[in-house]
Protein backbone atom coordinates (compact mmCIF):
# COMPACT_ATOMS: atom_id res chain seq x y z
CA UNK A 1 0.00 0.00 0.00
CA UNK A 2 1.72 3.14 -0.89
CA UNK A 3 2.04 6.56 1.23
CA UNK A 4 -1.26 8.39 -0.15
CA UNK A 5 -3.40 5.15 0.12
CA UNK A 6 -2.62 5.08 3.58
CA UNK A 7 -3.36 8.86 4.54
CA UNK A 8 -6.82 8.22 2.33
CA UNK A 9 -7.56 4.99 4.72
CA UNK A 10 -6.51 7.23 7.29
CA UNK A 11 -9.00 10.23 6.62
CA UNK A 12 -12.11 7.86 6.00
CA UNK A 13 -11.62 4.98 8.94
CA UNK A 14 -12.43 8.20 11.41
CA UNK A 15 -15.41 9.83 9.56
CA UNK A 16 -16.88 6.52 9.25
CA UNK A 17 -16.40 6.10 12.88
CA UNK A 18 -18.05 8.83 13.14
CA UNK A 19 -21.01 8.35 11.18
CA UNK A 20 -21.83 5.17 12.97
CA UNK A 21 -20.79 6.89 15.98
CA UNK A 22 -23.75 9.95 14.84
CA UNK A 23 -26.14 6.97 13.44
CA UNK A 24 -25.96 5.07 16.95
CA UNK A 25 -26.99 8.03 18.89
CA UNK A 26 -30.05 8.95 16.64
CA UNK A 27 -31.21 5.75 17.23
CA UNK A 28 -31.05 5.56 20.81
CA UNK A 29 -32.34 9.26 20.79
CA UNK A 30 -35.45 7.96 18.58
CA UNK A 31 -36.06 4.91 20.69
CA UNK A 32 -36.02 7.02 24.43
CA UNK A 33 -38.05 9.21 22.58
CA UNK A 34 -40.72 7.22 21.50
CA UNK A 35 -40.48 5.41 24.73
CA UNK A 36 -41.09 7.95 26.97
CA UNK A 37 -44.31 9.84 24.77
CA UNK A 38 -45.42 5.99 24.89
CA UNK A 39 -45.60 6.47 29.02
CA UNK A 40 -47.36 10.30 28.64
CA UNK A 41 -49.46 9.58 25.93
CA UNK A 42 -52.01 6.86 24.32
CA UNK A 43 -50.66 5.14 21.26
CA UNK A 44 -52.58 6.78 18.97
CA UNK A 45 -51.06 10.45 19.54
CA UNK A 46 -47.31 9.28 19.37
CA UNK A 47 -46.89 10.00 15.58
CA UNK A 48 -43.54 10.01 13.85
CA UNK A 49 -43.66 13.88 14.09
CA UNK A 50 -44.02 14.00 17.62
CA UNK A 51 -41.22 11.27 18.11
CA UNK A 52 -38.65 13.08 15.83
CA UNK A 53 -39.18 16.40 17.19
CA UNK A 54 -38.66 14.61 20.69
CA UNK A 55 -35.53 13.05 19.61
CA UNK A 56 -34.13 16.23 17.75
CA UNK A 57 -34.20 14.45 14.65
CA UNK A 58 -35.73 15.25 11.35
CA UNK A 59 -38.83 13.39 10.50
CA UNK A 60 -36.80 11.46 7.26
CA UNK A 61 -33.77 10.40 9.78
CA UNK A 62 -36.44 8.16 11.54
CA UNK A 63 -38.22 6.95 8.40
CA UNK A 64 -34.53 5.77 6.91
CA UNK A 65 -33.76 4.54 10.25
CA UNK A 66 -36.66 2.30 11.05
CA UNK A 67 -38.79 2.25 7.50
CA UNK A 68 -42.22 3.06 8.99
CA UNK A 69 -44.06 4.08 12.72
CA UNK A 70 -44.43 -0.14 13.05
CA UNK A 71 -40.35 -0.39 12.19
CA UNK A 72 -40.19 2.54 15.11
CA UNK A 73 -42.42 0.47 17.80
CA UNK A 74 -41.29 -3.05 16.64
CA UNK A 75 -37.76 -2.00 17.05
CA UNK A 76 -38.74 -0.66 20.75
CA UNK A 77 -40.63 -4.00 21.44
CA UNK A 78 -37.61 -5.80 20.40
CA UNK A 79 -35.06 -3.93 22.15
CA UNK A 80 -37.37 -4.91 25.78
CA UNK A 81 -38.00 -8.21 24.65
CA UNK A 82 -34.39 -8.95 24.26
CA UNK A 83 -33.12 -9.06 27.72
CA UNK A 84 -36.47 -11.06 27.92
CA UNK A 85 -35.64 -13.80 25.36
CA UNK A 86 -31.91 -13.96 27.23
CA UNK A 87 -33.33 -15.15 30.37
CA UNK A 88 -36.26 -17.73 29.29
CA UNK A 89 -33.49 -19.06 26.94
CA UNK A 90 -30.53 -18.90 29.56
CA UNK A 91 -31.56 -17.63 32.84
CA UNK A 92 -32.41 -19.37 36.14
CA UNK A 93 -35.32 -21.85 36.15
CA UNK A 94 -38.40 -21.95 36.63
CA UNK A 95 -38.51 -19.52 33.23
CA UNK A 96 -35.20 -20.78 31.91
CA UNK A 97 -33.43 -23.81 31.62
CA UNK A 98 -33.43 -26.68 34.56
CA UNK A 99 -37.47 -27.19 35.12
CA UNK A 100 -39.94 -29.27 33.72
CA UNK A 101 -41.77 -28.39 30.51
CA UNK A 102 -44.73 -27.47 32.01
CA UNK A 103 -43.63 -25.08 34.77
CA UNK A 104 -41.12 -23.26 32.49
CA UNK A 105 -44.43 -22.43 30.19
CA UNK A 106 -46.14 -21.50 33.15
CA UNK A 107 -43.50 -19.27 34.19
CA UNK A 108 -43.24 -18.13 30.31
CA UNK A 109 -46.45 -16.78 30.05
CA UNK A 110 -46.62 -15.21 33.74
CA UNK A 111 -43.67 -13.36 32.48
CA UNK A 112 -45.34 -12.59 29.65
CA UNK A 113 -48.39 -11.24 30.61
CA UNK A 114 -46.21 -8.79 32.97
CA UNK A 115 -44.01 -8.00 30.16
CA UNK A 116 -47.24 -6.73 28.33
CA UNK A 117 -49.32 -4.61 30.89
CA UNK A 118 -45.80 -3.52 31.83
CA UNK A 119 -45.68 -2.46 27.90
CA UNK A 120 -49.09 -1.61 27.19
CA UNK A 121 -48.91 1.40 25.32
CA UNK A 122 -46.46 0.39 23.18
CA UNK A 123 -48.26 -3.12 22.60
CA UNK A 124 -51.42 -0.61 21.35
CA UNK A 125 -49.10 1.66 19.58
CA UNK A 126 -48.11 -1.43 17.49
CA UNK A 127 -51.51 -2.33 16.32
CA UNK A 128 -52.68 1.20 16.07
CA UNK A 129 -49.70 1.44 13.45
CA UNK A 130 -50.61 -1.62 11.79
CA UNK A 131 -54.40 -0.73 11.56
CA UNK A 132 -53.96 2.82 10.37
CA UNK A 133 -50.57 1.75 8.00
CA UNK A 134 -51.40 3.17 4.52
CA UNK A 135 -48.20 0.74 3.63
CA UNK A 136 -49.10 -2.76 1.80
CA UNK A 137 -45.71 -4.32 2.74
CA UNK A 138 -45.97 -4.15 6.22
CA UNK A 139 -44.64 -7.13 8.04
CA UNK A 140 -47.11 -9.76 9.18
CA UNK A 141 -46.73 -10.35 13.20
CA UNK A 142 -46.39 -13.96 13.06
CA UNK A 143 -43.06 -13.14 10.87
CA UNK A 144 -41.77 -10.49 13.56
CA UNK A 145 -38.04 -12.30 14.87
CA UNK A 146 -39.66 -11.75 18.56
CA UNK A 147 -42.56 -13.87 17.79
CA UNK A 148 -40.82 -16.29 15.95
CA UNK A 149 -38.17 -16.86 19.16
CA UNK A 150 -41.63 -16.76 21.51
CA UNK A 151 -43.20 -19.07 19.34
CA UNK A 152 -40.24 -21.67 18.93
CA UNK A 153 -39.69 -22.12 22.48
CA UNK A 154 -43.12 -22.79 23.62
CA UNK A 155 -43.72 -24.94 20.70
CA UNK A 156 -40.42 -27.06 22.32
CA UNK A 157 -41.60 -27.09 25.27
CA UNK A 158 -45.03 -28.19 23.98
CA UNK A 159 -43.77 -30.79 22.06
CA UNK A 160 -41.17 -31.67 25.24
CA UNK A 161 -43.67 -32.33 27.51
CA UNK A 162 -46.79 -33.07 25.02
CA UNK A 163 -45.29 -35.36 21.94
CA UNK A 164 -48.45 -36.71 20.87
CA UNK A 165 -50.22 -33.26 20.10
CA UNK A 166 -49.40 -30.25 16.90
CA UNK A 167 -47.19 -28.00 19.25
CA UNK A 168 -46.59 -25.46 16.08
CA UNK A 169 -50.10 -25.17 15.98
CA UNK A 170 -50.74 -24.75 19.81
CA UNK A 171 -48.04 -22.58 20.43
CA UNK A 172 -50.05 -20.46 17.68
CA UNK A 173 -52.92 -20.47 19.53
CA UNK A 174 -51.47 -19.84 22.76
CA UNK A 175 -49.66 -17.10 22.06
CA UNK A 176 -52.37 -15.60 19.51
CA UNK A 177 -54.53 -14.82 22.49
CA UNK A 178 -53.03 -11.94 23.54
CA UNK A 179 -53.37 -9.68 20.92
CA UNK A 180 -57.41 -11.00 21.37
CA UNK A 181 -58.85 -7.49 22.11
CA UNK A 182 -60.26 -8.45 25.37
CA UNK A 183 -57.32 -9.76 26.80
CA UNK A 184 -55.60 -7.17 25.53
CA UNK A 185 -57.75 -4.64 27.32
CA UNK A 186 -57.00 -6.57 30.25
CA UNK A 187 -53.29 -6.31 29.79
CA UNK A 188 -53.42 -2.48 29.64
CA UNK A 189 -55.30 -2.12 32.91
CA UNK A 190 -52.86 -4.43 34.53
CA UNK A 191 -54.52 -7.20 35.11
CA UNK A 192 -51.35 -9.75 34.05
CA UNK A 193 -51.55 -11.89 37.25
CA UNK A 194 -55.19 -13.28 36.19
CA UNK A 195 -54.27 -13.65 33.09
CA UNK A 196 -51.15 -15.37 34.18
CA UNK A 197 -53.14 -17.47 36.30
CA UNK A 198 -55.43 -18.49 33.29
CA UNK A 199 -52.43 -19.51 31.08
CA UNK A 200 -51.42 -21.71 34.24
CA UNK A 201 -54.50 -23.55 33.90
CA UNK A 202 -54.56 -24.24 29.98
CA UNK A 203 -50.87 -25.42 30.32
CA UNK A 204 -51.70 -27.74 33.18
CA UNK A 205 -54.46 -28.67 31.32
CA UNK A 206 -52.44 -30.07 28.16
CA UNK A 207 -49.38 -31.12 29.57
CA UNK A 208 -50.31 -31.97 33.50
CA UNK A 209 -50.67 -30.28 36.59
CA UNK A 210 -47.89 -32.75 37.88
CA UNK A 211 -45.30 -31.80 35.84
CA UNK A 212 -45.73 -28.08 36.74
CA UNK A 213 -44.95 -29.49 40.37
CA UNK A 214 -48.79 -29.81 41.60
Amino acid sequence: MDHWSSLSMGKNVPMERRERADAARNRQAILRAAEELLRRHPPEQVSVERVAAAAGVGKGTVFHRFGSRTGLMLELMSERAREFEQAFTEGPPPLGPGAGPAERLVAFFAAVAELAARNGNLVGAIEHARVTSRSHGEQPRESNPVYLAWHRHVCALIAEGRPDVDADQIAHMLLGTLHMEPIASRLRSGEHERLAAAFADLVNGLLGAGAAGG
